[in-house]
């Protein structure tokens, strides 16, 4: 019986990639093009703006993105195997959703960037507290039934969410889209040093660095696309977008995809 239950363990584990270099590159990549593009659709192409949204392009663009990600997240789930470009378009499609949502959710509610920040990080460890209180453990190597991967897809979507909600409130606070950019670099290099110099739970570092490569990559989108006279460099959002696209895509298909043991995987 033990040997069937290593042999379904690892055959669910097969699905999520391995926690890799790549992998942190892929992910801050694929948060930057979730910025870029859902502002593409919901700024250039429906005609929102960040100063006046009373419009419904947020909302639009929402309506857009979340039935999209919802058909990932079934073939993803579904899948016998782990699919890189699977993977990948689901994390990519969560990451456009949560611009989208959280946008709609700061902006067009009226509630701030700091309520929606709050908002969010508390609906993140409800998330997390469901999932733990359900299946006694938030470790990705639990994996091992539907359930407990549509916990790890709805942490994930959330938490893409509260990053973008929070990337836009410490660049708006002052230090602008490129320090915002820094001050998140230097805490995802702190959690690094965290977990190759410390003891501290494996598991809680890697959440806490999947949550905060989202507002690194959202300022740095912004970074790219916002006007020059609010701190961006004015990149075309379509452009912005196809380029990180065909990167991400050239990493994907580059760098090694395996699954693997996630940080805090049992031996």
């Amino acid at each position: 019986m033990t040997t069937t239950l290593t042999d379904h363990v690892t055959k669910a584990l097969t699905k999520v990639p391995a926690v890799t270099l790549g992998f942190w590159i892929i992910k801050i990549l694929a948060t930057t093009l979730g910025e870029t593009g859902g502002d593409t659709v919901t700024m250039t192409w429906l005609g929102e703006t960040t100063d006046d949204a009373n419009g419904n392009g947020y909302l639009i663009g929402t309506a857009i993105f979340l039935p999209l990600l919802a058909v990932l997240m079934f073939f993803q789930i579904k899948a016998k195997a782990f699919h890189p470009a699977l993977y990948w378009a689901t994390i990519v499609a969560s990451t456009t959703a949560g611009t989208t949502m959280a946008d709609f959710a700061t902006r067009s509610l009226g509630i701030g960037y700091p309520g929606g920040s709050l908002l969010l990080f508390a609906s993140v460890v409800a998330i997390l507290a469901l999932w733990y209180r359900t299946q006694g453990s938030v470790s990705v190597n639990t994996i091992t039934t539907p359930k407990v991967e549509a916990f790890y897809w709805a942490t994930i979507t959330m938490s893409q969410t509260l990053g973008t909600a929070l990337g836009d409130w410490v660049a708006d606070s002052g230090p602008g889209y490129d320090g915002g950019a820094l001050i998140f670099g230097a805490a995802l290099a702190v959690i690094a040093a965290l977990h190759f110099w410390t003891r501290v739970s494996p598991v809680l570092l890697f959440w806490a660095a999947f949550i905060l490569t989202r507002p690194l990559g959202a300022t740095i989108g912004d970074y790219l696309d916002k006007p020059v006279a609010s701190g961006g460099l004015e990149i075309s959002r379509p452009v912005a977008s196809a380029v990180l696209a065909v990167i991400i895509v050239l990493c994907v298909a580059l760098f090694p995809q395996k699954a693997g043991r996630h940080p805090g995987q049992a031996a």
